[in-house]
């Protein structure tokens, strides 16, 4: 049997004759194994209706009016199977009818395609909302999925109506395994692929979030920072050549102020200004979240200002690259004595951990500090500092009940 023909069929409604002892007839379609039904809004006598011939008989006035009627909606049936068959080479019966009816199609997407929706959608907003790196990241997880739908489904793509469940569960086995992405990678290859599910589900694209059941393997990082003695031994460190007396600088500046490497380097004169209590601040935008906040400026950090403040036209510090940077910085603990991986972002965990939280700031004053949008972010990341500063305070506060 050739389950893609269309097979057309009336048939008589007999259980409901009515006064007249006449029933209705319905049309009955068939398309790749799926049945759709309707009235055709016609009744005939029984006795009057031929099966096999699909055919009201004798050919009087009342049977011509009912024969004329089943072939013009047989042939808009056809009209509206060929326009599909030309038009839309992958359709369901469910199409097939809303075609008849002159109902316009929705159109069934698939998971690269309004993957590729969302990045035109977001492109719109480089420089507005996002960065260009965050735009690239995206384009980078669109391969990774492309790649996947090839490798799990032999195509190029897989419409919405497929997407279930476990998809993502493969998905995450797919690239942990395939691709041998570390776990914070791979969540945030997760993490982006979940935002266009979510856009699909916006848009009535996808009836259904598949991920309302996923939950992410958590990646527990060590948390990774100077201590008071490590710090001072850095800071009474001078070194000759001026290029890593420069790196050494710039880092303790970011261990007083928490400032990420980007900030670091766009920060200019005009950043600094005089706050509400009298005292000069940082007023700068984070890269990452473009939201602006504020830092006080600590007297070690104003010290490390007054070093390059009159070398400056623009920036406030030399111009140098992330990568470059962690590399003298690698020197530097060597030189020092210092065995922790030493990288930019160490200053960061540095400033929130030894020289706030280990000095007694709150917790909710250190996340507004560092620029969290959310306090969970800060409690999340320095919950065993906190814990450590909970301990030592009900520590002091036994021997004082003593």
């Amino acid at each position: 049997m050739n389950y893609n023909k269309l097979s057309i069929l009336f048939l008589l409604q007999k259980a409901r004759i009515n006064k007249q002892g006449k029933c209705p007839i319905r049309c009955r379609i068939t398309y790749l194994e799926e049945r759709q039904e309707f009235s055709t809004g016609q009744f005939i006598n029984p006795t009057s209706w031929y099966s096999k011939f699909q055919l009201a008989k004798p050919p009087d006035e009342e049977n011509t009016i009912i024969n004329t009627q089943l072939s013009l909606i047989k042939s808009k049936i056809n009209q509206a199977f060929l326009y599909l068959q030309v038009n839309s080479p992958e359709f369901t019966i469910d199409d097939l009818m809303s075609q008849f009816k002159g109902v316009p199609i929705k159109k069934e997407l698939g998971i690269i395609e309004v993957y590729n929706l969302y990045l035109l959608r977001i492109k719109k907003l480089i420089n507005i909302e996002i960065k260009l790196v965050t735009f690239k990241k995206y384009e980078e997880s669109l391969v990774h999925l492309s790649d996947f739908v090839k490798w799990k489904f032999k195509t190029s793509d897989i419409k919405l109506k497929d997407f279930k469940a476990n998809f993502v569960t493969e998905y995450e086995y797919y690239l942990k395994v395939e691709k041998r992405l570390q776990l914070s990678t791979l969540n945030k290859a997760i993490q982006r692929f979940r935002k266009i599910v979510m856009f699909a589900v916006g848009h009535n694209y996808l009836e259904k979030d598949p991920f309302i059941l996923y939950k992410a393997k958590r990646v527990k990082k060590e948390l990774v920072f100077l201590d008071n003695v490590e710090l001072h031994k850095l800071e009474n460190q001078n070194f000759e050549i001026k290029r890593i007396q420069q790196i050494k600088n710039l880092f303790i500046f970011c261990c007083y102020t928490g400032l990420g490497f980007a900030e670091m380097m766009n920060l200019k004169i005009v950043n600094i200004i005089r706050g509400f209590d009298g005292e000069l601040w940082l007023d700068i935008q984070r890269n990452k979240t473009q939201k602006n906040y504020r830092v006080p400026l600590l007297e070690k950090a104003k010290i490390i200002i007054d070093l390059y403040y009159l070398e400056t036209n623009d920036y406030l510090f030399p111009r140098i690259s992330n990568p470059k940077f962690n590399a003298y910085l690698k020197e530097i603990a060597s030189i020092v004595g210092i065995e922790k991986n030493l990288t930019h972002h160490v200053a960061r965990k540095t400033f929130a951990s030894t020289v706030l939280l280990y000095n007694d700031v709150p917790i909710e004053v250190v996340s507004k500090l560092l620029g969290h949008s959310k306090i969970s972010t800060t409690q999340e990341h320095y919950a065993e500092v906190v814990q450590k500063k909970v301990s030592e305070h009900m520590t002091n506060l036994s021997h004082k009940l003593k």
